[in-house]
């Protein structure tokens, strides 16, 4: 049967295992080493690794391109935005994964990059802001206002111009949005989040298309991860291949609870505003009063843990500008919600009574 004919939910349980042989593992092998005999296809454990291989192939499966694994999502941003050439403009959101605007930032007043912020919701302004530019960096739904771009018009433009287009994929996940399928280059991936799913790890990944520009690209990026060390650890990977497993049931119950909170919080007298897309298992709420009152919801909650991870089978909250780097056109009573597979009555009794706070 051609995997290619198979629903994402049959390919997140079936790819990435080993032959089926008589007596062979179900499962894919945890391999631990870092020497291998010599005249194989690989002779130092930075180079590859078996368990790297079968995450590598469920997940580009999934995006329908080819996947690396890096030792964590920051890994990934630093080895897509390795693609930009020194002095090379990046076209970027101005409210975006605070690890991406810091590291822009940092490269920009180093002089090896430039950098121009747009809202990533003004398609006409994103387009305006290419001509000239290395890259386009999208993200959608962003994090955390939860904005969406018009991900196909924008890269079609960009593409016209000679840009390059990196989406951040990890709060839709290739279930919800297959950016290559948009016309995007590369797909990066925090695997920590949705992917792995259960809060007990860090890794990354990036996919690219599969033709040869793809594969060009793939190249480069393989070579930044061997050379700069951003390895991922063969335990972390099998865990993560163990998470995406039960990737479509868990998104499945997470964002059917988050489209039920999101509906019982707008009107809500303790929230001034709703940011929900309208898909996904994400919510930012604005709460009524300023960054005092958010930081008292957050730590009101006793199922909803305060935390500033996300994409976990348990919910998560926390007030996002108390991060450093954090954009200021995030609000400051901005709670960014990360939905879990929890009950949804229990969920809503815990968030309510701690909004009661304010």
């Amino acid at each position: 049967m051609d995997h290619d004919e198979l629903s994402p939910a049959t390919r997140v349980v079936s790819l990435g295992r080993v032959p089926r042989e008589p007596g062979a593992q179900v499962g894919a092998p945890l391999t631990l080493t870092s020497t291998y005999h010599a005249d194989g296809p690989v002779n130092y454990a930075r180079a590859g690794n078996p368990t790297w291989a079968a995450f590598e192939e469920a997940l580009g499966s999934l995006e329908g391109g080819e996947a690396l694994v890096l030792a964590s999502g920051m890994a990934a941003v630093a080895a897509a935005l390795s693609l930009v050439p020194h002095g090379g403009r990046v076209v970027v959101p101005s409210a975006a994964y605070n690890g991406t605007l810091v590291t822009l930032t940092d490269r920009a007043e180093a002089g090896e990059v430039e950098v121009t912020h747009v809202d990533i919701t003004d398609t006409g302004a994103v387009v305006a802001a290419l001509d000239g530019a290395a890259m386009l960096w999208i993200e959608s739904p962003t994090n955390p206002l939860l904005d969406v771009a018009e991900v196909e018009t924008l890269a079609q433009a960009a593409r016209a111009r000679g840009v390059l287009v990196v989406v951040d994929n990890t709060f839709a996940t290739p279930l919800l949005q297959k950016p290559l399928a948009l016309g995007a280059d590369v797909v990066v991936h925090s695997a920590t989040k949705y992917l792995s799913g259960h809060s007990d790890l860090l890794l990354g990944a990036t996919v690219t298309s599969p033709d040869d520009a793809g594969r060009g690209l793939h190249e480069r990026i393989r070579r930044h991860r061997q050379l700069h060390g951003a390895i991922a650890g063969p335990m972390e990977t099998w865990l993560a291949l163990r998470g995406l497993r039960t990737l479509s049931v868990r998104l499945e119950r997470a964002c059917a609870n988050a489209a039920v909170l999101a509906s019982r919080l707008e009107g809500h007298a303790g929230v001034e505003r709703v940011r929900y897309p309208g898909f996904g298992a994400m919510v930012s709420i604005d709460v009524a009063g300023d960054a005092d009152a958010a930081e008292r919801v957050a730590a009101a909650t006793l199922l909803w843990v305060h935390s500033t991870s996300l994409g976990g089978v348990e919910s998560q909250v926390e007030r996002r500008r108390r991060q450093p780097g954090e954009p200021e056109v995030v609000p400051e009573s901005l709670l960014r919600l990360s939905v879990g597979i929890e009950d949804v009555e229990d969920l809503w009794r815990d968030l309510d009574a701690a909004l009661g706070t304010v």
